[in-house]
């Protein structure tokens, strides 16, 4: 069985592509678009550079492939307010030539990785469900969207076998800090770098924080147990603010002896208040349930952010 992993070798697509690489009985193809891997993959996996925008690409590393995940995508939250034309055609006539291409070549399986953090907007009620409205209030929440809607059109009227992915707030080892994307890494590297913590807000936003194992491990689940046309939620249910992040933080940031220093600034319009998934559906469908404590999560990122602060820059050996 051969599996495409679009975006392969990005901080939660390298998880994905080591946990199916792992059960044995896949061929495990990651695809990135640098020429070599952002991040280690299994050596029984094999790295394909290349960009799911070339069509004929598409084809030639579809051909045979039984499976598809799609994790790509070229733009986060905070650059889709800055250029919100760049994030639709950036990405949405990408995903839908992949759709388009995977129903043609008949692949027996695709996952695509949409956002649970901003498909549905502003909350109604808290958990959230996978049947709340969707109402998001950024374009990159829009066009994540947008996406699921092809990816449905092509389900219920060309057959394709796809389910929908619906991620909390990923956090974990090898995030790259300060992208505008991820508070968890932000504050890490703020603190270790001596820096002041921006608050939105008195107590910041809620967040449903979910370690990137435990991400990687529910996408698995719905590519190997979801049903075909299908949306999950991939989430631990309990929200934190942005506070309750920083009190967890700051234990460590004393043993190591450094301070947390925060300025609180008024609220954004664009940052939902609050957003804690329920994940019970694939808890049902799969078995799938998230097995990292937030109190353990938070210190190994912690401990692998000042490994990385603490270890030797690379020497050149040419010099």
């Amino acid at each position: 069985m051969r599996c495409c992993v679009f975006g392969g070798t990005g901080f939660i697509g390298s998880r994905v592509t080591a946990l199916l690489a792992a059960g044995g009985d896949r061929e495990v193809i990651a695809i990135g678009r640098s020429q070599a891997p952002v991040r280690p993959i299994p050596a029984v996996a094999k790295y394909v550079s290349g960009t799911y925008a070339d069509k004929s690409f598409l084809r030639r590393i579809l051909a045979g492939a039984d499976e598809v995940v799609d994790l790509a995508y070229s733009t986060i939250p905070h650059t889709s307010f800055v250029d919100p034309v760049h994030d639709i055609v950036d990405n949405l006539p990408p995903t839908v030539g992949l759709l388009q291409i995977a129903s043609e070549l008949g692949v027996k399986k695709l996952v695509m990785v949409s956002s649970g953090g901003t498909v549905y907007g502003v909350a109604r009620s808290l958990p959230i469900a996978e049947d709340h409205p969707t109402f998001p209030i950024s374009p990159y929440g829009i066009t994540k969207l947008a996406a699921e809607k092809y990816a449905s059109m092509f389900h219920h009227i060309y057959g394709l076998p796809v389910a929908i992915a619906r991620p909390g707030n990923a956090y974990g080892e090898g995030q790259k800090p300060l992208t505008g994307q991820g508070f968890v890494a932000e504050a890490i590297a703020r603190i270790l770098a001596g820096e002041t913590i921006s608050l939105f807000g008195s107590e910041g936003t809620v967040r449903d924080y979910i370690h990137v194992d435990d991400v990687a491990s529910g996408i698995v689940a719905v590519l190997e147990r979801g049903a075909s046309g299908g949306c999950y939620n991939v989430g631990t249910g309990q929200g934190r603010n942005n506070r309750e992040v920083l009190d967890a933080l700051a234990p460590l940031a004393r043993r190591s002896g450094r301070r947390i220093e925060v300025q609180t600034l008024p609220p954004r319009k664009f940052d939902v208040p609050a957003n804690v998934l329920d994940s019970g559906r694939l808890a049902r469908e799969s078995g799938w349930k998230p097995r990292i404590e937030f109190g353990e999560g938070i210190e190994r990122a912690w401990n692998a952010a000042l490994r990385d602060r603490s270890a030797p820059a690379p020497t050149n050996a040419r010099s």
